[in-house]
């Protein structure tokens, strides 16, 4: 984590993930004693302090989702299959979904010392990072990026074949939930994910043909622990995480752009001394909740036929002093490229139809 000490001599830390925040918020106000199972987003700047590789930055921006509440499965898969869906509408595609089982603290136990004793004779060649991790969590040496790690790690006992009954049922229900959904995935029994307060479920999605180590579009699993780790009550919860540059670039790569949703509904073009009207027209559309941007610049048609363009406008309306005199609009369907001439109180309608409100 980005640690270091600020003028006033204080420890700050900066936060390297959305999960936690939004459980300490969530226990610190008690949404628990409301009615279940809770949903949240979050949109936020995340910072690491490891050195920066392909794909990954010392400031990013990470998107999350997190459902409390529910011990379910079906929990799990929506959220899996939130993640999904959400790749697939910004056109990534190549996609495979990785599932694994970290199991409970109690089948953990097991495996635990059958990994330490595999391990032992390693302990001395293992980076710094994993000897740490050897008594406190050594699942996680599995997960080290290191090349010499891995090497070590090979043939290693993993936690899937170490799972009690209940997390081993829980597991099967996961796995038929998604085959419900028709949501293809693989079974990765070295998936442990990077955070020490996963249990049970945890999943990554990665492109196919990515070769690199750091290629997660998103991951996350389930922390039934967590609550209760900020004095909580002992409390399900679910959720992911995932990069949003590395989607950009992603999302770049495959199709050249990144798709962009439409930054307003209606562009309105103003010709002469119009300004006034083109003002007025603009706060009863947005008086109606239609996104509507206009030119402030007094800018050639030319010019304002690309700022519509920029803005993916589904809808053009063209003020000149014919219509301010006449108390009209000229309205521009841009996808059927079709043509109206309307009164001024017929502008909010035909746009709406237009539109599909």
């Amino acid at each position: 984590m980005y640690t270091f000490t600020d003028k006033g001599n204080r420890s700050i830390t900066l936060k390297p993930e959305g999960t936690s925040p939004v459980v300490r918020a969530f226990t610190e106000h008690k949404l628990y004693a409301g009615v279940q199972p809770n949903k949240f987003y979050y949109n936020i700047p995340c910072f690491r302090y490891e050195k920066p590789q392909s794909g990954r930055l010392r400031e990013f921006h990470q998107f999350g989702i997190e459902t409390f509440g529910t011990m379910d499965m079906m929990a799990d898969a929506e959220c899996i299959s939130l993640g999904y869906d959400f790749l697939q509408e910004m056109g990534i595609t190549d996609v495979e979904l990785r599932i694994n089982s970290v199991g409970c603290p109690e089948c953990r136990k097991k495996h635990r010392e059958a990994l330490r004793e595999f391990l032992k004779p390693k302990y001395d060649e293992l980076c710094d990072t994993c000897k740490d991790r050897f008594d406190r969590n050594p699942m996680r040496i599995i997960d080290c990026k290191s090349p010499i790690c891995q090497e070590l790690v090979a043939g290693a006992p993993m936690m899937i074949d170490y799972l009690c009954d209940d997390c081993r049922d829980a597991f099967e229900q996961l796995k038929a939930n998604l085959n419900a959904m028709g949501i293809e995935y693989v079974v990765d029994p070295g998936i442990v994910r990077g955070l020490d307060y996963y249990t049970n479920t945890v999943f990554e999605a990665v492109p196919v043909d990515d070769e690199g180590q750091q290629a997660t579009l998103f991951g996350g699993g389930q922390y039934d622990g967590l609550v209760n780790s900020f004095n909580g009550p002992d409390y399900a919860g679910v959720g992911f995480g995932m990069g949003i540059e590395r989607l950009i670039n992603l999302s770049v790569e495959q199709n050249g752009i990144c798709p962009v949703k439409r930054t307003s509904d209606v562009y309105i073009i103003s010709l002469g001394d119009v300004n006034d009207y083109s003002l007025k027209i603009a706060e009863r559309l947005r008086d109606n909740k239609i996104v509507t941007a206009l030119d402030l610049s007094a800018r050639s048609l030319k010019a304002q036929f690309k700022s519509s363009d920029r803005l993916q406008s589904r809808v053009i309306v063209i003020v000149g002093e014919d219509e301010k005199t006449n108390n009209t609009a000229v309205i521009k369907d841009t996808e059927k490229k079709e043509h109206f001439n309307v009164n001024f109180d017929e502008v909010v309608n035909k746009v709406k139809e237009i539109l599909g409100e």
